[in-house]
């Protein structure tokens, strides 16, 4: 079975939820010819020293579904696999990019989760940032996405990955059993939750866990945001305070990770943009999982809470973190400077 129908056959387009308002920098192309652009690929991976800008130029603007129409025709054309071409035509952090960009949205995730349980031990730090940020639409989708891909259940992969309270919340997230949000705001619950939380935790010796894993994962996030807000008024501490001085290691970064992404997403993802160009040069595995797996979900709401928490635009901090063609792909995902 060729990668192009093992990535692109299946039918699942849902990008990433519709319980969240889109605001994406990578759109379908108006005017869009799959054939055209599948000839422009093959002569820029025929090339001597292959045409890198060509092949950013073309995949960094059209949207999964055109992307998926481009491979099926290269394929028509070829009778060649267009991922196979471009793995072999490309190496480092470009590669891992446009390959990225041969994926869905869902794909992508699947297969960052399946990387951070590979072989021995877990990396915790990239599957505390997928599983707690995703929403309820997102994750029904990479759960189906993770099973055909992987042929095992991403829950139990998980759970036989991870221990104790930490498996317990992040298994809870990954059922999603989330409320979805409703008109109805019910202040009597805000309090009574509000009040949960404050006697789990601060207010006791020791933590009930349990207790916060349950609100924190079955409420809705307009809930929760009200919930946080109603709890600085039974506990001396704001929440994400709380997380500090009653859980430590794994779990004080799953729970803050989760606060913040209820609080408000798009700053998270800002934070953690910001972080992986903090020294010089970039962590180009986390620069680029973010803008590969938000690009066509909300990076341009990402960039408007760069700009406002760090009064420098997402495009200027990536040209002075990256390089090269790396340097090209990563901009033109970001679509714009601020």
């Amino acid at each position: 079975m060729s990668l192009v129908s093992e990535f692109l056959g299946q039918l699942t387009l849902n990008f990433g939820g519709s319980d969240e308002e889109k605001s994406p920098t990578v759109r379908p192309a108006e005017d869009f010819d799959a054939d055209k652009d599948a000839a422009r690929i093959e002569t820029a991976i025929k090339t001597k020293g292959v045409d890198e800008q060509t092949i950013i130029d073309i995949l960094t603007r059209r949207s999964y579904s055109q992307r998926r129409d481009i491979a099926f025709a290269y394929e028509r054309r070829t009778k060649k696999d267009m991922i196979s071409a471009l793995k072999g035509a490309l190496k480092g952090p470009l590669e891992s990019v446009i390959l990225g960009l041969m994926k869905s949205t869902a794909q992508f995730d699947a297969s960052e989760l399946k990387n951070s349980m590979k072989g021995l031990g877990t990396d915790e730090v990239t599957l505390i940032e997928l599983v707690c940020s995703r929403s309820n639409s997102e994750m029904q989708e990479i759960k189906k996405v993770y099973k055909e891909m992987h042929k095992k259940e991403l829950e139990s992969d998980v759970s036989s990955d991870t221990s104790g309270d930490f498996r317990k919340l992040l298994v809870a997230l990954v059922k999603g059993n989330r409320a979805e949000p409703s008109g109805v705001v019910d202040y009597e619950k805000i309090d009574q939750d509000a009040r949960d939380l404050y006697d789990a935790g601060v207010k006791r010796k020791g933590t009930d866990v349990a207790t916060w894993i349950t609100i924190m994962t079955e409420r809705s996030v307009p809930h929760l945001q009200k919930v946080f807000d109603r709890y600085k008024s039974y506990s001396p501490y704001d929440m994400k305070e709380s997380i500090k001085k009653e859980v430590k290691g794994d779990m004080e970064n799953a729970f803050l990770t989760l606060v913040q992404c209820i609080e408000n997403k798009p700053l998270y993802f800002a934070s953690r943009l910001n972080d992986s160009m903090q020294s010089k040069g970039a962590k180009d595995k986390l620069l680029t999982r973010i803008m590969v797996s938000r690009c066509e979900v909300d990076l341009l709401k990402i960039r408007t809470e760069f700009k406002k928490q760090y009064s420098k635009s997402l495009y200027q901090t990536i040209s002075e973190h990256t390089k090269g063609d790396y340097q090209r792909v990563m901009l033109c995902l970001c679509g714009g400077d601020d």
